[in-house]
């Protein structure tokens, strides 16, 4: 798995964690925004798995 896939793994995973301590203590507009944060990483870390498997098929070195 990439480097940037990784990362941006663990940045959807301690946003959903943020989302569900902001649900739990009642805010709800800011456990939203988590929750959206969340989606943006987990769609960046389909991408760069998606692009890293892409690459290792070429043969890309870079990239």
């Amino acid at each position: 798995m990439p480097r940037l896939a990784l990362y941006a793994l663990v940045v959807c995973l301690l946003a959903v964690a943020a989302a569900v301590v902001s649900f739990v203590r009642g805010s709800v507009l800011i456990g939203v925004v988590w929750v959206l944060l969340a989606g943006l990483s987990s769609n960046m870390t389909w991408y760069y798995v998606r692009r890293g498997r892409a690459a290792s098929r070429d043969g890309s070195v870079t990239g």
